[in-house]
């Protein structure tokens, strides 16, 4: 087994003092662990659609589908998701948007609702966890 912590280059750079996956080599496959997504832009100094959880929602997932793909992964490759909401009343308008990135056979699941993430304005974190076969 061989772990790696890395900052994939194509993928967005970590909005601090830490690694956005850890890529475990389990012989003929790749264990993926990424680290927790929030919507911010492109220069991870602004939350993008402050106060909609929608736009949060796809930007997070699209920020994890871009981190998965720097590794050959697609959101079929992904085996559990953690979501921590700020308010679970969002939990419906989330749900809607991670269906259209989750089809076929869904990962393992939790969602919990949190009083506060690491950034005021943002209302959803994202972490998962894929495992990619080896080619």
């Amino acid at each position: 087994m061989r772990t790696r912590l890395v900052n994939p280059s194509g993928a967005p750079a970590p909005a601090g003092p830490y690694s956005q996956v850890a890529e475990v080599r389990l012989g003929g496959a790749t264990l993926l662990v990424l680290s927790g997504q929030v919507a911010l832009d492109d220069d991870n100094r602004d939350i993008v659609g402050p106060g909609d959880m929608t736009v949060q929602a796809e930007r997070t997932l699209d920020i994890i589908g871009q981190l998965l793909a720097a590794h050959g992964a697609t959101f079929a490759d992904v085996i559990n998701i953690r979501t921590y909401l700020t308010d679970m009343a969002h939990r419906a308008e989330y749900a809607a948007v991670r269906g259209k990135y989750f089809t076929g056979d869904l990962p393992t699941s939790t969602t919990v609702e949190v009083s506060k993430l690491f950034r005021d304005d943002a209302l959803i974190e994202i972490e998962v966890t894929a495992v990619v076969s080896a080619t």
